[in-house]
Formats: C-alpha cells, sequence, structure tokens
C-alpha cells in the first residue's frame, strides 16, 4: 500500500504552493514530489518528475482541480538532472514550450551523460576491491538511451534571486548528492523547496555520481551545513512527507554521518582495507541489510557511499590510503 505523501493529487503546503506526488519505476523511491507554484494565471515548478507512462496525464489530473494545465507551467526550476527530477520537465517542454532551468554545477554532468562508460565505472569499483561487481557492470551493453537528457534554456547560478509575482525564491549551490544540486529557499513564506539534499526519512545517495567529484560527502556535509544556517523553514523535499523543520532533520542528517564515519572507521580498524570490504562490515538502510542481501544495483551504490566515506576520513587525518595494483587500500595512522 502507498504511504500517505505518495498518494496523486494536488496538496496545498501553503498559500500557492502545492505539492504533487508522481510515480517512479522501483519499488523502493515510488514517487517524486514536484511543486506548482501559482505564479499570477501562470505555474512555476519544482522539479518535473520522471518522464515515463502515465506521469504527464497524472500531473495534468493533478493541476486540474487547482485551475491550472500542463499548458499553463511557465518554467520548470529542477534541483538536480537526476532523471526522477528532470527528463518530464524537459518532454513538457518540447510539447508545451515551458522553460527549464537547472543549476550550473550540473553542466559538467549534463555534458558527460552522453559519455557514460561502464568501463570507467567498472574500474571504480576495482579500485575499491570489487571485483565481482565490476565485472558485472562490465556485461552492461552500454550507454543510456538519454532523450530527455536536453540542455536547460538556462544555467541557475548560486546566490541569484527569482522574482515571481508572489514571491522571490532564492537559488541556493548545495553540492553532495549531485555536483550542482541547488535548493530554492523562499524566505517570506518559511519555506524550502529542497529536492533530494535534505529528505525527511532517508539519506541521499552520496558519490553515485558520473563523473564524480574529488569529495562528495565533503561537499554533502558543507552544504548541510549551509543550509542549517539559514533561517529555520518547513522542509518540502522530492520524497516523503513534508516536515515543520529544516534545522531539525539536518542535525539528524549531520548525526547519521558521524555515525557512519565512525562505523567505517571502526571496520578499518578491525582489518578491513579496502572500500569493499568497508562496505561488506557495515549494515546498510535504516534496517541495517547486510552487503550480501542487497540487490546488485544498492551493491553499487554501497561501495560508492563508502568511497565517500573513506575519502573524508583520509582529509580529516584519521586514515591514509595507498593503491596497490590498481586497488586502494586504507588503513589507521
Amino acid at each position: 500500500m502507498p504511504h500517505e505523501w505518495e498518494l496523486p493529487g494536488a496538496h496545498e503546503q501553503a498559500p500557492g504552493v502545492w505539492r504533487i506526488p508522481l510515480p517512479l519505476p522501483g519499488d523502493g523511491l515510488r514517487a517524486v514530489n514536484v511543486y506548482a507554484i501559482a505564479d499570477g494565471e501562470r505555474l512555476v515548478m519544482i522539479d518535473g518528475g520522471w518522464s515515463m507512462q502515465g506521469s504527464a496525464e497524472l500531473l495534468a489530473q493533478a493541476l486540474c482541480p487547482i485551475g491550472f494545465e500542463p499548458a499553463d507551467i511557465r518554467e520548470f526550476l529542477v534541483t538536480h538532472v537526476h532523471r526522477d527530477h528532470y527528463t518530464l520537465a524537459v518532454a513538457l517542454r518540447r510539447e508545451h514550450g515551458s522553460s527549464v532551468s537547472l543549476g550550473e554545477g550540473e553542466r559538467v554532468t549534463l555534458e558527460a551523460i552522453g559519455t557514460l562508460s561502464a568501463a570507467h565505472e567498472a574500474t571504480q569499483l576495482r579500485a575499491a576491491g570489487a571485483f565481482r561487481l565490476a565485472e558485472k557492470l562490465a556485461l552492461w551493453s552500454g550507454p543510456p538511451e538519454t532523450p530527455d537528457f536536453e540542455l536547460p534554456d538556462r544555467w541557475l547560478a548560486d546566490g541569484i534571486e527569482l522574482p515571481l509575482q508572489s514571491r522571490t525564491l532564492r537559488v541556493i549551490a548545495t553540492p553532495g548528492h549531485t555536483r550542482g544540486h541547488v535548493v530554492f529557499h523562499d524566505p517570506d513564506a518559511r519555506v524550502l523547496f529542497a529536492g533530494d539534499h535534505v529528505l525527511p526519512h532517508i539519506t541521499p545517495s552520496i558519490g553515485f555520481e558520473f563523473p564524480r567529484p574529488p569529495s562528495p560527502l565533503r561537499d554533502y556535509l558543507a552544504s548541510l551545513r549551509l543550509v542549517r544556517a539559514l533561517p529555520e523553514a518547513r522542509l518540502l523535499p522530492a520524497h516523503g512527507p513534508a516536515a515543520p523543520s529544516v534545522h531539525l532533520r539536518v542535525d539528524e542528517l549531520l548525526a547519521h554521518h558521524e555515525k557512519r564515519l565512525a562505523a567505517m572507521l571502526g571496520a578499518v580498524l578491525a582489518g578491513a582495507d579496502t572500500a569493499f570490504e568497508v562496505a561488506r562490515a557495515v549494515g546498510w538502510t535504516r534496517r541495517e541489510t547486510p552487503f550480501d542481501e542487497l540487490n546488485t544495483f544498492n551493491q553499487f551504490m554501497a561501495v560508492q557511499e563508502t568511497q565517500a566515506h573513506l575519502t573524508v576520513l583520509v582529509e580529516a587525518g584519521e586514515l591514509t590510503e595507498s593503491a596497490q595494483d590498481g586497488v586502494v587500500h586504507y588503513s589507521a595512522r
């Protein structure tokens, strides 16, 4: 059964702001929230959703009771380039002419998407000591079809203000989940459109990105502290229900990653010396699921997230790293 937040429709979150859940194809995250903001006789959308069969129709059905239709969308303001946020915006631009805006930090990723290579990712997994996972990935047939990963109409710079008829949104760069992730802050309405940066029930993936930044977890933790320094706001996330406090959830996320760093340091002290071995030594998800019980895709993500945590431990001087035959090994100082 769906959670209450996944139920279709337009759910008002603040005057002139509606949360609209749209479906996702997986059985983990089953919906993504997009947000409709009334802008006079037009709409501005925060995120677009996944371009999959039925999504555009569900969006139209949700907009109808509040007096709008997809043709009324003036602009999509997209938090990051992942498929479940970006691709439906691009598809609807083709049909209705609405514009699409994206954080300028995503330019590198968007331009690299068509060159995504299984061989490159397999090399990363081998560096982590995950040889069997690398072999599975090497069997992947080639780069994905990317018809809905076109360039945006404009790139959004960090700190700019976007004046609407009813409010002004500020763009805040929050790299970490992706290198170009942005959030949109409405200080007058005291709401934060947080994308995947701050989620109420789960933590966003870190390090699962191409091309991979040098230290994605360091970036993410810095972005959390940046958002924590903003005035308190209502959390409007991309996955899960709205929550009354951004600050409370940021504090929880910071504490979570401190706990994860301590667990991974402990695994190295106990003898694990590659990212793969460390990933197998710690639990995953809120249920502390053993690594070997994760599906292959989530194992890929777990290894890369482990690499991101180990990099932060090296930067903090807790660990040292050395490469031998293409594999990175970690040890305590």
